[in-house]
């Protein structure tokens, strides 16, 4: 396998095993915007399979290359549901959770991550230019530099990342800032993030920082320049409308919608099954309103699509007892013979039917209590092709930053969140269709391409000005 002149480098492959043993392409956005590009370029795609203790030679599949990364049953644990998923995940999300500090979690980050920057190092050409992504390997950049200076090294941070505040909770805040700033460019979804991490490195490792510039001292005792700033991503919007065109997508979203007893209204929650998703709190002012009398039954239905997520981690083992609890409770209290109040889905959709879904519903509630974009309402509202519905948005998600005509909402504030429930049932459709032009044009505008496209573009002047230094 010959070496690329771009690389990848993510927690996991591009591809799927399917029950015939063979690879299929995954179903995520981030495959969706640089697959093209690295088959465009022959480059390469470094990443986990996704299975622990599974060994396997690199390979292509449609053009990449592919370089698996294996990882123990033991990595697995103390890796990624360790170290990544019980450490930084509560702890960039505002510590919803409570994050746990186990040195043993650390110790086997490290590990991991040097062996993703030895993958990387070894399928990179001379002067080529590597792509970090993501959380899970925020150690890769520093060890990518160290092993290989002629690279040109991204990183893209699809989480938000903490005030300083909660950062500083962390045993190895150093280390994580002195990883990332391998990197020559640092993208994170909001401007808010990169602020919070350039005042993390302001306060603690005492670096110049200066408009979205950081000054990194270097080992010959002078410096070079990090670029840290907003990239906010976005989702393939032509294959969404193009599925929400489909006479057969259609259909199934009028069936949908008879299911339920043909409601006035349906209402719509699609997350995985997380604690920052804010799922309690739609639950808890939905439930509010039926008891209130506002709402009935007959007229209003809630669609809550909770996809499977980090099953044996015990804070979601409780959190999906605790949601399951309370769906069954209000259905308890409120259903007929004819209507239920909530239809919970605890289960993953293909793309088509989540487009039959979006196509379905009246309001899209999207209520996280944090999130770094949330690209779900992304896909809602490209799926309207008909400019009507009513988008309900975070202001804690990165979302909320473009998606300016949605209705914006506290999810912590339960009277506000009913309020804004109230207002969307209740609008007018010339109102909903004002908003909801507005929301495509800035979906559509601003796609996965263009976000690509803009980060490669500052990866690709960094590399011009390493070259004219």
């Amino acid at each position: 396998m010959s070496r690329a002149d771009l690389v990848v480098v993510a927690n996991r492959l591009p591809v799927d095993r399917d029950d015939d043993g063979g690879w299929r392409t995954s179903p995520g956005g981030l495959v969706t915007a640089l697959e093209p590009v690295v088959r465009r370029t022959r480059g390469a795609w470094v990443g986990w399979p996704g299975r622990a203790d599974l060994q396997i030679d690199p390979f292509t599949v449609d053009g990449i290359d592919l370089v698996p990364i294996a990882l123990s049953a033991d990595e697995v644990a103390s890796y990624y549901e360790g170290f990544s998923n019980d450490t930084i995940w509560p702890l960039y999300h505002d510590v919803i959770s409570a994050p746990r500090y186990r040195r043993v979690w650390w110790d086997a980050y490290v590990r991991v991550n040097r062996r993703f920057a030895e993958a990387a190092a070894s399928s990179a050409a001379p002067g080529a230019t590597v792509w970090v992504h993501d959380y899970q390997l925020q150690l890769v950049p520093s060890l990518l530099r160290e092993a290989r200076p002629d690279l040109t090294i991204g990183y893209f941070h699809h989480i938000p990342f903490p005030a300083y505040g909660l950062y500083s909770q962390l045993p190895w805040r150093r280390q994580v800032l002195e990883g990332l700033l391998g990197a020559d460019v640092i993208g994170f979804q909001r401007v808010a993030d990169a602020g919070n991490f350039a005042a993390c490195v302001r306060r603690l490792l005492h670096y110049e920082t200066k408009a979205s510039g950081i000054r990194v001292p270097t080992a010959d005792g002078g410096s070079r320049t990090t670029l840290a700033r907003a990239f906010p991503i976005s989702i393939d919007a032509a294959a969404y409308i193009e599925l929400a065109q489909r006479p057969e997508v259609q259909a199934r979203a009028r069936e949908i919608r008879e299911s339920m007893g043909s409601p006035r209204t349906v209402l719509l929650g699609v997350d995985r099954l997380d604690y920052t998703k804010g799922i309690r709190h739609r639950l808890k002012a939905y439930g509010e309103l039926l008891s209130e009398g506002r709402l009935q039954v007959e007229d209003v239905t809630l669609v809550q699509v909770a996809s499977p997520s980090r099953e044996r981690v015990d804070a979601y083992v409780q959190l999906r007892d605790e949601i399951e609890q309370t769906v069954s409770r209000i259905n308890g209290d409120f259903d007929t013979l004819g209507h239920t109040a909530i239809r919970y889905l605890h289960q993953t959709h293909p793309r088509e039917e989540m487009v039959a879904l979006y196509l379905a519903a009246d309001v899209m509630l999207v209520t996280a209590l944090r999130d770094g974009m949330n690209l779900v309402a992304k896909e809602y509202v490209a799926s309207r092709i008909d400019n009507r519905g009513v988008l309900i948005l975070s202001e804690f998600a990165g979302a909320a930053d473009e998606l300016g005509m949605a209705l914006r909402v506290n999810p912590h504030d339960i009277d506000a969140l009913k309020q804004a429930l109230m207002r969307a049932i209740e609008m007018p459709g010339a109102e909903q269709g004002r908003r909801m032009r507005a929301l495509r044009r800035r979906v559509v505008d601003n796609d996965i391409d263009l976000w690509s496209r803009s980060f490669l573009d500052a990866l690709e002047a960094a590399r011009r000005h390493k070259e004219d230094a």
